[in-house]
């Protein structure tokens, strides 16, 4: 009895040691003297994990990283990809790390009207390779398909919002993930909507592309678009600003008198009815408004200077309209 007793408090002693060593080792500062990058692939075993950081000289005792991994159950819950290690942490904040999956990420954020140019230069910044791929991607007719895009390019289909892009993201798997996003927003109720109304998606989000870069409020979004089916119902051309630059200078530039001359398919001063495909990124609001067009007269419209538009339902009323917003800026 008596040895047993010793026995069971020589084992009470063991375990409350391995219990405070196992503390002390967590709580511990690292000794690296850089950071260090760790890559965790997809499906790795919790030893792989735990053999790679020993490997990269952060942690010394693999025994304890792995039964402490175990027990947190790290293995069934860490996230796969680059994880950013600095010699301010102990191993309870690597843990802590590996288990809500804070891997490192790049924000890219696109905005209302963002064309694939400014949104290659984006990607760009996270990877200098993406620019190039995503234009020669852009216009690859089989993986298009593959995202259930029926147009030209992937312009318009690359969903204005903030994306966390992980570092070794794939840019196929990025465009991907943004086209689901547009897929989401553009959902059955709308492709309903279109099939009724007798428009293509894709005719949709051009004129939707268009209006996003003429408006800049929200109230004149159905205006504009109501000029754009009145033109398109008689036949007359869209003469949208935005459609003469594109693809040759940015529309921050300013639109010139020269530029309504440019010779391109997306041209709506020299072509007759929608470009073939999307200028830009619209929002849900554009994409709205371009398939419920106010009921207004209206074909012509101009810019007060102040964000708003005047529009007019003549010819003449347009340039009446021009003389006095001139002859205000004049004063």
């Amino acid at each position: 009895m008596k040895i047993r007793k010793a026995f069971l408090l020589v084992l009470a002693v063991y375990f409350l040691f391995i219990s405070l060593y196992t503390t002390v080792e967590l709580l511990k500062p690292l000794k690296i003297k850089n950071e260090v990058e760790i890559f965790i692939p997809k499906g790795a075993s919790f030893s792989y994990i735990a053999t790679t950081f020993k490997d990269k000289g952060i942690i010394k005792n693999e025994l304890i990283f792995k039964i402490v991994g175990r027990i947190l159950g790290i293995e069934k819950r860490a996230r796969a990809g680059y994880y950013l290690v600095t010699n301010d942490m102990n191993l309870m904040e690597i843990f802590k790390k590996l288990l809500e999956g804070k891997i490192i990420e790049y924000p890219l954020t696109v905005i209302e009207g963002d064309s694939i140019f400014e949104i290659a230069e984006k990607l760009s910044k996270i990877n200098p390779n993406f620019k190039k791929q995503l234009f020669e991607l852009s216009e690859d007719k089989n993986f298009l398909k593959s995202l259930n895009i029926d147009s030209p390019t992937l312009e318009g289909y690359l969903y204005p919002a903030t994306y966390s892009i992980p570092k070794g993201m794939d840019l196929k798997e990025i465009i991907s993930m943004m086209v689901k996003k547009f897929w989401s927003i553009y959902d059955e109720e709308l492709l309903e909507e279109t099939k009724k109304k007798g428009w293509t998606v894709n005719g949709v989000v051009t004129l939707a592309s268009i209006i996003e870069k003429e408006a800049k409020l929200e109230e004149e979004k159905p205006l504009i678009s109501a000029v754009y089916h009145n033109r398109l119902k008689l036949g007359m051309p869209l003469q949208a600003d935005p459609t003469a630059i594109y693809g040759i200078k940015r529309f921050k530039e300013g639109v010139k008198k020269r530029d309504l001359l440019n010779k391109t398919p997306y041209n709506t001063y020299i072509i007759k009815g929608l470009p073939p495909g999307p200028i830009a990124s619209p929002n849900l609001s554009s994409i709205k408004a371009a398939l419920n067009p106010a009921k207004v007269p209206y074909l012509y419209f101009v810019a007060k200077g102040d964000g708003s538009h005047e529009f007019s339902s003549t010819y003449d009323k347009h340039l009446a309209a021009i003389n006095e917003i001139r002859s205000k800026n004049f004063e």
